[in-house]
Order: structure tokens, then sequence, then C-alpha cells
């Protein structure tokens, strides 16, 4: 399945409520996603809060999150 992914237009940047990353270690180095997502999440890295952002429908959003803790979850419990 590929999903369709896009830049922001820069109208939409200043009309975004942004949410860090859970996981973030305070170092700067995590992703950021609008916390009202609900047809589109707009990823951003923290890093470089005026620069690109992604739109992603949200329904693959999901399913990158639940893979993502699947994973993290299975590595946790690997002897």
């Amino acid at each position: 399945m590929r999903e369709e992914v896009s830049e922001v237009s820069k109208a939409d940047r200043h009309e975004i409520t942004w949410r860090k990353s859970s996981h973030s270690s305070g170092n700067g180095q995590c992703v950021e996603v609008n916390a009202d997502a609900r047809e589109i999440a707009v990823v951003r890295d923290s890093k470089e809060p005026i620069g690109i952002r992604l739109r992603i429908q949200t329904e693959a959003w999901d399913e990158f999150i639940s893979g993502v803790k699947t994973a993290s979850l299975i590595r946790a419990n690997t002897p």
C-alpha cells in the first residue's frame, strides 16, 4: 500500500497544536504530531519547527504507531 505524503502549506503551519512523542528523550531528537488529527496527521521534526511537515492519512499513521509499539514489545520480551 502506497500512502500519499506531501508538504503542508505555509498557511497550515500556524493553525496546528503540536504534541511531542511520549518517548522523547528531552534532547530534541523526536517528532511532533498535530494533537487534533482527524483525517490527516501532520508530522514534523522537533529540531526544525519551521521546517518541512509531512501530511499522512491518520489510518496509515495509526498503523505505523501500532507497528512501532509491537516491535518495541517484542524486543522488550526477547531474552
